[in-house]
């Protein structure tokens, strides 16, 4: 990481701007960055940089035979607990092709569950939004880095969403 820092006057004080170049690490065939976090801790006339390595560590480098050995058992598990709880609300879920299609009847709906190889995520279209899921060595699940819920924890609250009811949940 290099760190440029310039300092200029402004009201008779000294301010520091710093322009960040960082050169990331590409571990991804979407030639995404890695993840990661920065602390700047300030002083009137400088300032530091710390690189965080407490982040969990989402979507390791991995090929993909390595993301499809991840994410079949993990769609699988998912359209089994789905199958499961059909009987517990108006849905209906197909398999087409690898992807996962839960429709609704009331209120009409349509979700898609999709694995995405370049990108070595899930993909879930559910109410409007697309939400990308990664997988987490941790939790040894595929997991919404934003709320860090699990895949089939994300489905249910969805679907309970979209039914307006806490009728589904997901074993």
């Amino acid at each position: 990481m290099h760190l440029l820092a310039h300092p200029y006057k402004q009201y008779g004080r000294i301010l520091t701007i710093a322009w960040f170049a960082v050169n990331f690490s590409i571990h991804r065939a979407d030639f995404s960055p890695r993840p990661f976090h920065l602390a700047l801790l300030s002083s009137p006339k400088r300032v530091w940089v710390t690189k965080s390595t407490a982040l969990p560590e989402y979507n390791p480098p991995m090929d993909d035979q390595e993301f499809s050995r991840l994410a079949e058992p993990a769609i699988e598990a998912l359209k089994r607990s789905l199958y499961e709880a059909e009987g517990e609300a108006d849905f209906d879920v197909e398999d087409n092709a690898g992807a996962l299609h839960i429709s609704f009847d009331d209120p009409p709906g349509k979700f898609v569950i999709s694995p995405n190889s370049p990108a070595r995520q899930i993909w879930i279209s559910a109410l409007s939004t697309s939400f990308k899921l990664d997988w987490s060595a941790g939790a040894k699940d595929f997991v919404l880095a934003k709320t860090g819920e699990g895949m089939k924890a994300l489905v249910g609250r969805l679907m309970n969403e979209q039914l307006g009811e806490e009728a589904i949940r997901l074993k």
